[in-house]
Formats: C-alpha cells, structure tokens, sequence
C-alpha cells in the first residue's frame, strides 16, 4: 500500500499524524506530508510531494492509514493499493 496527500485540501488537522506518527507529519507551513521512514515527502524537504510523493505503508500501519484518510477533514490523504 502506499499513500501521498494532496496538500490543496489539507486543512491542517493533524488528525493524521496523531494516528499514524509513523507516516504522517507536519511541517512549519502548517500542513501535512507523508514520510517513509526519515524521508519526508515534500519540496521543502528536497523531495517531490503531493500525488509524485508516494510513500510506502509500513507493515502493521495500514489500519492506521486507512483510519486517518477517514478521520481526515480535508479528505485530502490518498491511497494507492
């Protein structure tokens, strides 16, 4: 599974990182990128973000994942099998 989010609709929640730390976390514009690992999936950070920025799920987050796109209020976190 992989997931990226699209920083357009982000509304700054943080729902996100709050339930899955692990992949989600915001940075000092106020919105929220996806990280694999200690990479983090956004321009600011010398990598592409958004729908170019795919990050890998870690194994055992998926749930994780899949409960913070439905939490999100932005609708804004977008996962690819």
């Amino acid at each position: 599974m992989k997931v990226w989010i699209d920083q357009d609709l982000c509304t700054g929640d943080g729902l996100c990182e709050e339930i899955a730390p692990d992949v989600f976390v915001g940075l000092d514009d106020g919105l929220f990128y996806v990280k694999e690992g200690s990479k983090i999936f956004s321009e600011e950070h010398g990598n592409v973000g958004g729908a170019e920025g795919l990050a890998n799920v870690p194994n055992g987050q998926e749930e994780a994942v899949i409960e913070a796109a439905e939490e999100c209020p932005g609708e804004c976190i977008m996962i690819e099998p």
